[in-house]
């Protein structure tokens, strides 16, 4: 859940001279762990370039699958001096148990964004709003099928927060991340899409290709004012959004993830990724390792229990 936006950008600046000085030769990647076209996607490639220019040579790779669990367990096997960081939900380090899934033993790094979920409509939907999706599906119990970046994900999440507010029988469909889940809403390939907010879905909907019909967060985001939240709308359980940030392998010196802490705290405060940030309907979260810390750990603890209303499999 968002709590507050982080105010980082003058303490990031006045500390990005001694970042710079500390920077270390040799390629550094981030793995992404979901598929191209997605808003992590996006501010992964923001970060790297920014790094790129400011601090060393990265490079940006998708490993998606499994809910992000595929590229923690990957990073997890690692051992070295950060020259890997995943950016990723917060979501599988708080369900992979539930899903017979050892937890990564990762190092958090920096958190980077607060993202709110947005429940969307396609056109095989019969209604235009929450209320007449909420109508259509119980007239079609069990013929609903809802798509989602794939199970213990926060969307799978959200979706079991509302089938149980409203009794509904829809079918999750899962899918490895938000790109591909997008392509097929637009071709008609299911009912509802639970999706992260972004850029892209924001046109579509300005573009009638998709119906907004809620919005996970604590307050309605400026670039769909006219979606009400999960809370406005009788189902304050499904209000959630996704915590994301970027992880390195355990066994990375604590001077190492400090030094890295700090250079992506003034690529956040960067104008082209604060602004991308806020048009996207996100909100910063950067701030120092142990700011992001205790949000996994708030986070983990709204998540655990928000999943014991989903089945996870």
């Amino acid at each position: 859940m968002i709590t507050r936006r982080l105010v980082i950008g003058a303490a990031a600046a006045a500390i990005a001279p001694a970042v710079l000085r500390a920077a270390e030769p040799g390629l550094l990647r981030i793995v992404v762990a979901y598929p191209p076209g997605g808003v992590s996607d996006l501010m992964a490639r923001l970060i790297a370039d920014h790094l790129e220019q400011h601090l060393q040579r990265t490079v940006v790779e998708n490993q998606p699958g499994a809910a992000g669990t595929i590229a923690l367990s990957r990073l997890a096997r690692r051992h070295g001096r950060g020259r890997t960081l995943v950016l990723c939900a917060t979501t599988p380090l708080a369900l992979a148990h539930r899903l017979g899934i050892a937890v990564p033993r990762v190092v958090p790094v920096c958190g980077v964004m607060h993202t709110p979920q947005l429940l969307l409509g396609t056109s095989l939907l019969g209604g235009k709003n929450f209320e007449e999706a909420i109508a259509y599906a119980r007239r079609n119990p069990g013929a609903v099928r809802w798509a989602t970046s794939g199970v213990g994900t926060l969307g799978h999440l959200v979706l079991g927060q509302v089938a149980k507010t409203f009794d509904l029988d829809v079918v999750h469909v899962p899918y490895k991340g938000g790109g591909e889940q997008l392509h097929d809403a637009l071709g008609g390939q299911f009912e509802l899409l639970s999706s992260n907010l972004a850029v892209m879905q924001i046109s579509y909907v300005k573009a009638g290709r998709l119906d907004a019909l809620a919005l996970g967060a604590p307050a309605r985001c400026a670039p769909l004012p006219d979606v009400p939240t999960f809370a406005e709308l009788g189902c304050p359980a499904a209000n959630m959004s996704s915590l994301f940030g970027l992880f390195a392998a355990p066994g990375t010196p604590r001077s190492e993830v400090r030094r890295l802490n700090a250079a992506l705290n003034v690529a956040l405060s960067s104008p082209e990724i604060s602004d991308a940030i806020r048009d996207t309907g996100n909100l910063s979260a950067g701030g120092p390792v142990a700011d992001f810390e205790a949000q996994i750990q708030r986070q983990a603890a709204l998540l655990d229990r928000a999943a014991d209303d989903v089945n996870l499999r």
